[in-house]
């Protein structure tokens, strides 16, 4: 057999993986780094919505680059690593074997389907969104001469999904067990105002309901309809199962990691395993919550890509004393002109809201000065505040394209622990084509009206 030595070994070549081997490389320039991925081309995971519809238009145009990595001197392998010995440090994948130093899972997630629906998988016509481009290739092709499609799921990808094959001339339903879509990340009334647009733009939602059985009425192994709970059935050419993604953790339950709630890979903040060697990042890990520390299935690139980061200056020893301390999950999307992100707990889920432990600061106004101005939208904030202190909980924007940084914002405010306070003499760069009036400014003006609430 075959054998190389490494001193990074990276399993899987997703976002997690690529990140952290550059990462790796960047602090230990000495250092062998391997990254071994099944698939020859990756796609950019939040970029496949956009390939159904006119958006990107092609599988192609939704693929990410190796060039950094390259330039860099990180190997590649094209393989599977089938198992690992981990006391003598190899893995195994192909008919080689790759001895390491260090060793960093980054398996990332599989599509949820549950149990019920898991043996209508097989049927022609039924689909999960994987992260493989020749799975997203062969969803496409087949959904060119289709025109009935229903989505299972009103999260992120669902929705995004459905308004690009709407826009594309499709007849679409989304089918999801809350009232309103996007129901976790947003409040009721964001959420109310960003299913308006989507229905604005031809998609139907199907809420409060959910899908029991898929069927296939002629014996054809072809599938032509759903039939919900309430035992309505809705003729379909396709259905697709966007009903979210768990960890890829059969190796590392295999070769005797332990894994944690939702069955992902156990770490310490600073994406550690229990073997003083062995890392894991990405989906592939078991997340908590920033605030709650409660066990999160919140799985975003960002958040893969900051543990990659605390992962690759950490393999050698902590680096830097700022390690991964809970998702914030922060999250963002674009309906039509329309931007809606979310960052932190929200008013609807807050545990504190029961007992008034919690105060809203909200504010409408523009992301431009004066009204007039062109390309002017515009802006809500509101943002979820600790009533005892004024810590910021949780943040949520409406707006143009801007909010999408807005949230970012938001986002490191929630992770640095500032309050209301901090954000009430904040001091802004505006300009009229570009921000907010400083007199006016919605995030400045949100954290003033919390106060209000705060002080009575």
């Amino acid at each position: 057999m075959q054998k190389e030595n490494v001193d990074v070994l990276i399993i899987g070549g997703g976002p997690a993986g690529g990140v952290c081997a550059v990462t790796a490389k960047m602090n230990n320039p000495e250092k062998v780094i391997m990254v071994i991925r099944e698939h020859a081309q990756q796609l950019v995971p939040c970029s496949i919505p956009y390939v159904f519809g006119n958006t990107l238009k092609t599988v192609e145009n939704g693929l990410g680059s190796c060039a950094q990595a390259e330039e860099m001197g990180i190997e590649a392998r094209l393989g599977k690593v089938k198992d690992i010995d981990i006391d003598n440090k190899i893995a195994y994948y192909d008919d080689k074997a790759i001895v390491f130093d260090k060793l960093v899972f980054a398996t990332g997630s599989v599509p949820f389907v549950h149990a019920s629906l898991q043996h209508s998988c097989t049927l022609d016509g039924v689909f999960t969104i994987v992260k493989n481009v020749e799975r997203i290739r062969k969803l496409k092709a087949y959904t060119e001469d289709k025109q009935n499609i229903i989505i299972v799921g009103s999260g992120f990808i669902g929705i995004e999904i459905a308004i690009e094959f709407a826009e594309a001339g499709k007849n679409v339903k989304v089918i999801g067990g809350s009232e309103y879509i996007l129901n976790r990340a947003f409040d009721t009334e964001i959420a109310q105002e960003a299913q308006a647009l989507m229905e604005q733009r031809g998609v139907e939602y199907v809420g409060s309901d959910r899908v029991v059985e898929i069927i296939d009425k002629n014996n054809d192994n072809i599938v032509n309809a759903v039939k919900l709970k309430s035992g309505k059935i809705i003729d379909a050419e396709v259905v697709i199962l966007a009903t979210g993604y768990q960890p890829n953790t059969d190796l590392a339950d295999k070769v005797g990691l332990s894994l944690g709630h939702y069955g992902g890979i156990w770490v310490d903040d600073y994406m550690r395993t229990y073997h003083k060697d062995i890392f894991a990042v990405g989906d592939c890990t078991a997340r908590r919550g920033f605030l709650s520390k409660a066990p999160s299935k919140v799985m975003l690139a960002s958040t893969s890509s900051a543990e990659a980061r605390v992962a690759g200056t950490s393999l050698y020893g902590i680096k830097y004393l700022k390690g991964m301390s809970g998702t914030i999950s922060i999250f963002s999307t674009k309906i039509g002109d329309t931007v809606f992100a979310s960052a932190g707990v929200t008013a609807d889920k807050a545990e504190l809201k029961t007992n008034k432990m919690i105060v809203i600061g909200a504010f409408w106004g523009l992301n431009r000065h004066p009204a007039k101005i062109p390309n002017a939208h515009r802006q809500y904030v509101k943002l979820i505040v600790s009533k005892h202190g004024g810590q910021i909980l949780g943040g949520q924007v409406i707006g143009g394209d801007e909010a999408g940084e807005m949230i970012n914002l938001i986002g490191h405010i929630i992770e640095s622990g500032q309050s209301v306070y901090n954000i009430m003499s904040m001091q802004v760069a505006t300009q009229p084509m570009l921000t907010s009036a400083p007199t006016s400014y919605p995030l400045i003006m949100a954290a003033i009206m919390a106060i209000k609430e705060i002080e009575g």
